[in-house]
């Protein structure tokens, strides 16, 4: 299974295990992260699972769709690597992901 690191944004690092096929903001909310608040529940219809993907990442991850640019628009502090967690489906490619959580959600 792949693993997933995620890092807050005091620090602190948790690296869970992930389920092919699902989210990285399933994957949170399933290993009790903090920081995902996915309020819509990966409904792309809101900016609760901001996340930002560590750059030797981004290739792996791809680039957001329209639509999650559009929900983006929702987030705090947004950066080049954002991403909403719920728009990132695991893969094995990305055993190893390192994500980072904002200082707030949307």
């Amino acid at each position: 299974m792949p693993k997933i690191t995620y890092i807050d944004a005091a620090g602190t690092s948790r690296t869970v295990e992930a389920q092919l096929g699902a989210t990285v903001m399933e994957t949170a909310i399933r290993n009790g992260v903090p920081g995902i608040d996915a309020e819509c529940g990966g409904a792309c219809a809101c900016a609760t699972c901001h996340v930002y993907v560590d750059e030797e990442w981004r290739t792996a991850t791809g680039e957001p769709a329209p639509m999650e640019e559009d929900m983006l628009d929702f987030a705090s502090d947004v950066q080049p690597n954002s991403r909403l967690s719920c728009q990132i489906k695991v893969t094995p490619a990305l055993d190893g992901l390192v994500v980072r959580t904002p200082n707030q959600q949307g």
